[in-house]
């Protein structure tokens, strides 16, 4: 029998409640993790936590309500993290927003909303996820970036800045950790497209297939991501299998940013 990777490991996923956030909170639970589902949408986390239950017992799962941007809500969820599982070792920051807009078209409030979910909500979870974390063990940290962090659209300037200030945050909070000599790692996922409703909806049906295509034409390798490609990629992240990676990125692009 295959040993599982996250065994005895406690882990809180953000934007849990659906999509790329609930496949990665399975998908650890299914790597031998407890784990703790957060999202704004408290139902929505609850849910989540209620699967991986249903499979691998109570004992492994929880929910939390979280809105990534309140400071009061991390505190509340890192506490109740401890209480109910008695440490942190994995973090993955994976809730996130997209606006579309250039510069002149975006007014102050889309920009502050993506910099204050994108950016503002994984540094709150760094630093309140911290302190716990030194007292759990090995840990890691995944932050969810984009390759819209490396490579710049015309229409996507919020997200393409607070997506490359989540990637330089990821390697700060990396560097921060080594030079105190905690056991801590710090990395972050950087895909292109991938299926989900999100990006259904933001397609639409009018179309839908001829958009996707065109998408995946951009792509070198011929195909949008799927969400389980990048549930592997936070599971190696999270694990032992990544120890000696930190303040380090992987990029989910199928070679788009080699172009």
């Amino acid at each position: 029998m295959t040993a599982l990777r996250l065994e005895r490991r406690v882990a809180l996923v953000t934007g849990a409640a659906q999509g790329i956030g609930a496949a990665i909170a399975e998908g650890l639970a299914r790597e031998g993790a407890s784990v703790l589902a957060t999202d704004r949408d408290g139902a929505g986390a609850q849910a989540t936590s209620d699967r991986i239950a249903a499979v691998w017992g109570e004992s492994r799962a929880a929910a939390q309500a979280l809105d990534v941007t309140n400071e009061e809500d991390w505190q509340t969820a890192i506490t109740a993290c401890g209480e109910r599982f008695g440490g942190l070792n994995v973090l993955v920051n994976n809730a996130g927003i997209v606006a579309v807009g250039s510069v002149e078209d975006l007014d102050l409030e889309t920009w502050r909303r993506s910099m204050a979910i994108n950016a503002d909500g994984p540094f709150l979870g760094c630093k309140y996820a911290l302190p716990l974390m030194r007292e759990s063990g090995p840990g890691s940290i995944v932050n969810m970036s984009s390759i819209s962090a490396m490579i710049a659209s015309h229409n996507m300037a919020a997200y393409n800045a607070s997506k490359a200030a989540l990637w330089m945050l990821t390697k700060s909070v990396a560097l921060h950790c080594a030079r105190k000599g905690w056991p801590i790692r710090c990395n972050s996922i950087h895909p292109t497209f991938v299926r989900t409703a999100l990006l259904d909806g933001f397609v639409g049906d009018r179309d839908r297939d001829e958009i996707l295509g065109k998408l995946a034409r951009q792509v070198p390798i011929g195909r949008i991501g799927e969400v389980e490609d990048v549930v592997k990629a936070v599971l190696y992240l999270a694990s032992d299998d990544s120890s000696m990676m930190t303040a380090s990125e992987l990029k989910l692009d199928g070679g788009l940013s080699a172009m």
